[in-house]
């Protein structure tokens, strides 16, 4: 591993041998042949865990459970149980209780070689005057609805992605330095490093189409008056380990946030699987996390993922890593996609400029709340314009589509103050324009369809309640 690896697992070493090692033994006498006390080794890498505790369960209680594994505390959440830990000894998920504990960094170890497919195409555009180029935003109705309002500062967004941008001009009045953290070691650092965009423009694009300024320059948002917070999920490598989403939430909910979008899927896998206990790990930790923020008011937005499967039966998944590569694994009806099929989740497939469900968004009679624009890369100028770190870029995406919907729901909430989570979501299903199913979905002329569409007019697999209305949002 890298010198600086190094040197943090040696200093891990010693403060795990001095917290488990039997005490010395007096000179002459004879070792115990059954010591009673843990030995913790440091052979491996310093590996990070993400661990469910009982409900309930006191820090304290929590701390020394990981203590005595040969582990170290990173971070616990007392609201829901969970803690972050970190452990050089291999026996430490052994320990602990694999049932209760799993490390995503681990099962990746083995996999660097494999890269996140980017779920995005991006098209470089030079910077400008561009709202005339933002046929997303006419599609929702949102210039009609800035003239009614543009949204209340009093609205935050939580952009749970890869950092946003402060320097650019159409974010810098809208960003919220005092509201931002990174995640990356799943406890939150506030420091403008931990939360700015490194390898990544996807935070600042998804942030643009949210709340950029509408100022006559540039791009504009769905609700350019709300506010917006940076909160770091995604690492270098494109990964977003369980942890660094569950440190998301907890921030957000600790920040009395709005509303947080999520234009990823949890990984290591697309679906993650209740059926087998490390992934069940993941799922309840998730899953206690988004509760508890919208017990706080905070509501969750999520895209569906850009796998064109039905969500509510998908069969297979060609999109996780396994065995160091990508490899197709069969999933059952315990697997889902996270955060977006979480319950309380609002669940966003997207569609192109015909307001056709888009090719590669997923979908699903049940998974998908709200459609929004989120492109189409075969067509010129068909995927979404929006902020970047260096001006202004073009991306196609359920990730795209997401923010669309988070920006209606700011809308909604800027409108409606008093308005609790879960009656903002369902307010922003109600406003949505319904969209029935098309008649025929064979989207490359073969005379086969390309996916099938289920359920009725009002409420769809493709596009659940319909697309969203920035304007029904303001005056419904």
């Amino acid at each position: 591993m890298p010198l600086p690896h190094r040197a943090r697992a040696a200093a891990m070493t010693a403060l795990l041998v001095a917290g488990c090692m039997a005490a010395s033994l007096p000179a002459g006498a004879e070792p115990d042949p059954a010591p009673e006390v843990n030995t913790c080794i440091q052979p491996g890498p310093l590996l990070r865990y993400l661990v469910v505790f009982p409900q309930a369960t006191p820090a304290e209680a929590a701390n020394s459970e990981i203590t005595a594994a040969c582990g170290l505390t990173t971070v616990y959440y007392p609201q829901i149980s969970v803690a972050v830990a970190t452990s050089p000894d291999p026996r430490f998920l052994k320990q602990i209780g694999p049932e209760r504990a799993y490390s995503a960094q681990a099962e990746s170890i083995a996999k660097r070689s494999v890269k996140r497919k980017k779920d995005d195409t991006e098209l470089f555009r030079p910077s400008g005057v561009r709202s005339a180029e933002q046929w997303d935003m006419d599609l929702i109705n949102a210039p009609a609805a800035h003239k009614i309002t543009t949204g209340s500062k009093s609205v935050v967004v939580g952009v749970l992605d890869s950092g946003v941008d402060a320097r650019h001009p159409d974010l810098a009045d809208a960003l919220a330095p005092e509201l931002s953290a990174g995640c990356l070691t799943g406890k939150p650092d506030t420091s403008p490093s931990a939360w700015a965009p490194t390898t990544s423009a996807h935070g600042t694009h998804v942030a643009g189409t949210i709340a950029a300024a509408n100022d006559g320059r540039g791009t504009t948002g769905v609700a350019p008056g709300v506010r917006i917070a940076s909160v770091k999920v995604v690492d270098d490598e494109g990964f977003i380990y369980p942890e660094y989403a569950v440190c998301g939430f907890m921030w957000a909910t600790s920040q009395n946030m709005t509303i947080t979008n999520n234009s990823y899927f949890i990984d290591p896998y697309l679906f993650t699987c209740q059926s087998e206990p490390g992934q069940r790990v993941i799922y309840e930790a998730v899953r206690r996390a988004v509760d508890h923020a919208t017990s706080r008011n905070v509501l969750t937005v999520a895209a569906a993922g850009n796998a064109a499967a039905d969500l509510s039966r998908p069969g297979r998944d060609s999109m996780s890593p396994t065995n160091g590569e990508a490899q197709t694994r069969p999933v059952d009806s315990t697997c889902v996609v996270l955060p977006a099929q979480l319950k309380n989740v609002v669940g966003v497939s997207a569609v192109d400029p015909a307001e056709t469900k888009a090719g590669y968004s997923s979908y699903g009679l049940g998974a998908i709340d709200v459609t929004a624009p989120g492109g189409d890369p075969r067509t010129p100028n068909g995927c979404v314009l929006s902020t970047v770190p260096s001006g202004y870029d073009y991306s196609c995406g359920t990730s795209m589509a997401t923010p669309h919907a988070a920006g209606v729901a700011a809308l909604i909430a800027s409108t409606h103050p008093a308005t609790d989570a879960v009656s903002l979501g369902r307010m922003l299903n109600a406003q949505a324009s319904t969209l029935a199913c098309p008649a025929d979905y064979d989207l490359n002329g073969t005379g086969v369809q390309d996916a099938f569409c289920t359920g009725y007019s009002e409420y769809n697999s493709f596009y659940g309640h319909g697309l969203v209305d920035a304007l029904a949002a303001v005056t419904r």
